[in-house]
């Protein structure tokens, strides 16, 4: 199907619609009347178009013109299922899109039900759901698979003519869309004439998304529809402005916050966005510090308790506050219409995330998004002139969809044996017709349908692993009800580190206080890093850990100058290879340094003079003496995981050529190794080559030794067996805690390691390691990249450049509260050297 510009309809609305539109003075925009004539030939649709476009309204209105033609069910007639399935990423955005759905229905008298169904929907709401299921769900991932592997799907489904999926282009780029794409093969099996409709931002690849929508086809390429929608306000982006000094390094931009505080107060309604929540909680508290105005300010991040989120978000909608403190959580799609300002604390990471979340200001398409980006760090300025240049031009860096996980390959298996029994062959048919697992070979597909059945050739001999049997008549079904029953507790794919419930108590009371309200969930690992009587922010109080109950947290009411800040491991964000490409290009040319702050740009001006500036294409290193350590700074501009993982590699290999190695610190723009040995002297004597060090062999032996030998595995592994049902966190009445599932998840992957090592969840662990934790790929083509391009600068002493990373060297990992002026006392001696 081909690619076409909305002007080209001649569809006019039906009425009541058109008399809607008219009662208000709006003209229907082209968009939404080609994708009511696009899917009234029966074709799938994608749209793309820019913030306040009217997208949302577009995906539904095929559906509510068709279900106003059908009608609704006459009393005492037959079941009728569902007609519109609306997804959504996030429960919040479910909820919104429900309130303004509400107005036109209820404006033109339609008598259309529409209902969420969220992890938080009451079970009693649940079951009434599928009894008396409402025209339009608005749903999510999680919550579509639990319902295609009820023994009830197909009654459920049968009548469903629509799938609308919002933010498409977020969805379908992780495991979550791995998972949703197989849940789409499915309903297409349930409803053979189903019509689906994406909507998404502007994105790298359109036709992955095409693809995605519709069933493809051994040795075919299939793409729906594509509608797109041009123009749209050019966006007001600006980076902070600033007299103050910016710090070399650290991400908590506490600099700024007397000019954020002032923007906030220019300005109707704020959204200040953050990368992790630690982040966000430390943002909190210090704008509350200094909130002499008594701005009601708030915050919004995933671990805080639903019913505070809620209450943020009704507080938002009814413009009740000057600024909300957020995480990704309010990154997508939900339209706060008096927003008129988007401040972006630290680096974007991304050029397509900084769209996406500027776009929340001024939700309309007609009026310009207005931003100000607040760099935490001198590098975060060049990284956010890069992301400002990239948003100028349109430049999109979204990452692409990627071939389907076999360990959610795994859990779709065993949900579609909860549903139904089954036949292989004709499963495998329907799996190969989702766009990730096009190209998945039968042979492997063989491998997840034993998995399922055995646990694997190591571990069939257990029976609790043997989940589903084959029947005489060669279908698949569950083995023991029981099983069905775990597999719906455990369904999904997001795997955060295990949580732990924080309840208020009374100062002193320790572990054996009662009651009080829980404020929220952190991680396991954080809370078993305190002592009684530690300090630590939550929900943007500071708490004094009193002790642990019943595996609870117990905490009580604190004042503290110095708290231990939660490090979440959910919301960080990996550097763009666009982004980074811009920032080596502003190194390397004069004249992108020109929009620099005159500190930054005297930074680099000074490097100039002591070292040299990395060229495009080229990598630098540096070494150099300091105190009694000997240190090699390398600048690679690849993002934190790669520079970890290039890192360890290096150090392997140092070790061997008698450098002595002792530790190193990476960054998203560099990586730094400190050695008792003189590295510039070893390379100078030829007894260690550069060109050798760097070699791309190091991603074989090394990579697969260093492997073998840390943590790493074992802890993506974790991640893979519970997604795929081998080890179950929650069982009926009980849930297992995060050490349960770390022993038993290290028990069984030694087990595998020398039993079966081609396991598929091992095959699994791999990918994922390569793709995450570790970024093999980028690392890789780096690597490719520089070879016959490296650049030693032998010094006498630090550069400028390399300040940032020595003042991360000894930096706690937990405790990113120290104050900025201590840091800078401790750093003063470093810097006055780099400088001179």
């Amino acid at each position: 199907m081909d690619q076409r510009t909305p002007e080209e309809t001649t569809t006019s609305l039906p009425e009541p619609f058109a008399g809607w539109f008219a009662a208000r003075g709006w003209k229907p925009r082209p968009h939404q009347l080609a994708l009511i004539e696009e899917t009234g030939k029966g074709h799938s649709a994608l749209l793309i178009a820019p913030t306040g476009a009217g997208k949302t309204l577009a995906g539904f209105l095929p559906s509510l013109i068709a279900l106003t033609k059908r009608g609704r069910k006459p009393p005492g007639s037959a079941f009728r299922g569902i007609h519109t399935l609306y997804i959504s990423p996030l429960k919040a955005l479910a909820v919104d899109i429900e309130r303004n759905l509400d107005r036109p229905v209820s404006d033109m008298v339609l008598r259309i039900s529409i209902e969420t169904r969220t992890g938080d929907t009451p079970q009693s709401k649940r079951t009434r759901q599928r009894l008396d299921p409402p025209d339009i769900l608005l749903t999510t991932p999680e919550q579509l698979a639990l319902l295609i592997a009820s023994t009830e799907a197909e009654r459920f489904f049968k009548d469903l003519e629509f799938v609308v999926f919002d933010e498409l282009h977020s969805l379908v780029t992780s495991k979550r869309g791995h998972l949703l794409s197989l849940g789409l093969a499915r309903l297409r099996r349930l409803a053979p004439n189903l019509k689906t409709i994406g909507l998404s931002a502007t994105v790298a690849e359109p036709d992955d998304l095409r693809k995605w929508l519709v069933p493809q086809a051994p040795e075919e390429t299939r793409l729906s529809s594509l509608v797109t929608v041009a123009g749209g306000a050019r966006p007001d982006i600006t980076i902070l402005d600033t007299e103050e000094r910016i710090p070399w390094s650290g991400h908590s931009a506490r600099y700024a916050m007397g000019e954020v505080y002032k923007a906030i107060g220019r300005h109707r309604t704020t959204i200040l966005f953050v990368n992790t929540r630690s982040q966000a909680e430390m943002l909190f508290q210090e704008l509350w510090r200094i909130n002499d105005d008594s701005l009601p300010i708030a915050l919004h991040h995933g671990s805080l308790d639903v019913g505070q989120r809620r209450r943020v978000e009704a507080a938002m909608s009814e413009n009740k506050l000057r600024a909300v403190v957020a995480t990704s959580t309010l990154d997508l799609g939900l339209d706060w219409g008096d927003v008129d300002l988007v401040i972006h604390v630290g680096a974007p990471k991304g050029a397509s995330r900084l769209a996406q979340r500027i776009g929340r200001s001024n939700h309309r398409m007609d009026e310009p998004s207005k931003a100000i980006l607040v760099p935490a760090n001198r590098f975060e300025v060049m990284e956010c002139q890069a992301a400002l240049d990239a948003n100028y031009l349109g430049a999109q860096d979204t990452p692409p969809v990627g071939r389907g996980a076999l360990d959610v390959l795994c859990q779709h298996i065993m949900g579609m044996a909860c549903a139904a029994p089954f036949d292989a062959l004709m499963l495998y048919d329907e799996i190969v017709s989702a766009s990730p697992y096009a190209d998945l070979p039968w042979e492997t597909f063989e491998r997840a349908l034993d998995f399922a059945a055995t646990g694997g050739y190591a571990l069939r001999s257990y029976e609790r692993y043997a989940k589903i049997r084959k029947t005489r008549e060669g279908l698949w079904r569950v083995s023991n009800p029981q099983y069905a029953t775990q597999y719906r507790l455990n369904i999904g794919t997001i795997i955060e580190e295990p949580l732990m419930k924080i309840r208020l108590v009374r100062q002193g009371r320790g572990s054996a206080a009662r009651g009080g309200p829980v404020l929220g969930e952190v991680e396991e690992y954080f809370i078993e890093s305190l002592s009684q009587g530690d300090t630590f922010m939550f929900g943007g109080r500071v708490l004094r850990f009193e002790g642990i109950r019943e595996n609870e947290c117990h905490a009580s009411e604190a004042r503290s100058a110095d708290p231990k800040i939660p490090s979440y491991n959910g919301g960080k964000f990996p550097l763009s290879t666009y982004l980074a490409d811009g920032v080596r290009k502003m190194l390397a040319d004069p004249r992108l340094r020109a929009e620099l702050p005159d500190q930054v740009r005297d930074w680099l001006a000074i490097q100039e003079e002591k070292s040299v500036l990395p060229k495009s294409g080229e990598l630098l290193i540096e070494t150099f003496p300091r105190g009694n350590r000997f240190y090699l700074v390398a600048y690679p501009f690849e993002g934190r995981l790669a520079h970890q993982t290039l890192g360890m590699l290096l150090t392997r290999r140092l070790d061997r050529a008698g450098a002595k190695p002792l530790g190193f610190v990476a960054t998203d723009y560099s990586l730094a190794i400190w050695c008792l040995e003189d590295v510039g002297a070893l390379i100078g004597a030829k007894k260690l080559s550069l060109a050798s060090l760097f070699d791309e062999d190091m991603l074989g032996d090394d990579l697969e030794a260093w492997l073998n030998e840390t943590w790493l595995l074992k802890r993506t592994f974790r991640a893979c067996a519970v997604i795929a049902g081998l080890i179950e966190r929650r069982h009926p009445g009980k849930e297992k805690t995060g050490r349960q599932v770390t022993v038993s998840a290290d028990l069984i992957y030694d087990v595998l390691r020398s039993h079966e090592p081609d396991h598929i969840l091992l095959e699994a662990t791999r990918n994922d390691a390569a793709q995450g934790l570790l970024d093999i790929g980028r690392l890789g083509a780096m690597l490719a990249r520089i070879k016959g391009h490296i650049r030693l600068q032998r010094l006498d002493q630090i550069s400028p450049l390399a300040v940032p990373i020595m003042l991360e060297i000894g930096k706690e990992p937990v405790g990113g509260s120290a104050d900025e002026q201590l840091l800078a006392e401790a750093a003063e001696d470093l810097i006055a050297d780099a400088m001179g």
